[in-house]
């Protein structure tokens, strides 16, 4: 693994120069940025109830496939960013990656997750499809290099701290170690406290990198520490994002779902309604059709 300053600037160098040529991603079965647009979905985290996981993904993925989007299938083992400490994590890393491994046999889909820490990266690696680097972690350089050094395809969230363009100096990180499978996420950017907007020039800027690009819609409209001891949320703004980013041109779309979010154990706020996801997809990929491809202006 090489990380170091030299090796970072040559990588942002040399995706300086291959901008506006977006690499498709292969994640088994599923091609990133190749012509479809992709569905991530899942809950924020796996439930308490671990069969109500599994069931969701069953459906995510019947859904998917009736709208004619590939899939993955998304879920936390742990979520080491809460806003209390009282908030629900998960089951933690071994149990959640023996689930997630149930899930990508059993319903046959390809599963990410999100990794915390370097000690992580090992175990995750060995069971999911795309290991994902959380926003409040993407400046975390050993954590970066660590995780793409591993070989598997890399979702990187943009930093809620962040301007698109900054997004560069993380990819260059990752693409130091010589792996070329990464995807950047815009998930909005902090505007005053508890708050958070989206800029839609940050689909363009970074996709100018060269990666596929990804909306998270949910947490895009998540309002951070706005519930007191819990984030808080705006549902009602998911879909209209989700149309905006869509004609923007994005190459994935990310959302969180649970069959009834308002007992959702976390981002339930934010979450989208299962009963709602079809629609919502019918309507994005009749405005995807129209959108440029990723190397028209």
């Amino acid at each position: 693994m090489n990380c170091g300053p030299r090796e970072c600037a040559a990588a942002l160098h040399t995706q300086l120069d291959s901008m506006t040529r977006t690499r498709t991603i292969q994640v088994g079965p599923v091609m990133i940025a190749g012509g479809a647009l992709t569905l991530i979905a899942g809950p924020c985290v796996i439930e308490p109830d671990q069969n109500r996981t599994v069931a969701l993904a069953a459906r995510l993925r019947d859904i998917a496939e009736s709208a004619g989007m590939p899939f993955i299938f998304k879920a936390s083992y742990d979520k080491a960013n809460r806003t209390s400490l009282n908030s629900f994590r998960g089951p933690g890393i071994e149990a959640g990656l023996e689930l997630l491994q149930t899930i990508r046999t059993t319903i046959g889909v390809p599963v990410m997750s999100d990794i915390h820490t370097v000690s992580e990266v090992g175990p995750a690696a060995r069971v999911l499809d795309v290991l994902q680097i959380p926003a409040f972690l993407c400046r975390q350089t050993d954590l970066i290099c660590a995780a793409a050094a591993a070989g598997k395809p890399l979702n990187i969230k943009k930093g809620q701290f962040l301007a698109p363009l900054d997004m560069g100096h993380v990819i260059a990180k990752a693409r130091s170690t010589g792996n070329d499978s990464i995807m950047v996420t815009e998930r909005g950017v902090s505007l005053g406290y508890n708050n958070l907007v989206v800029d839609m020039r940050s689909l363009v800027m970074m996709r100018d990198f060269g990666c596929p690009v990804v909306f998270d819609a949910t947490h895009s409209v998540q309002l951070p520490g706005g519930a007191g001891g819990a984030s808080g949320g705006e549902r009602r703004f998911v879909a209209p994002l989700c149309r905006a980013a869509a004609a923007v041109g994005i190459d994935a779309l990310f959302l969180e779902v649970y069959e009834d979010p308002d007992t959702a154990p976390c981002d339930g706020a934010n979450a989208l309604r299962l009963e709602d996801l079809s629609a919502l997809l019918a309507q994005v990929l009749q405005i995807a059709r129209c959108a440029p491809a990723a190397d028209e202006p």
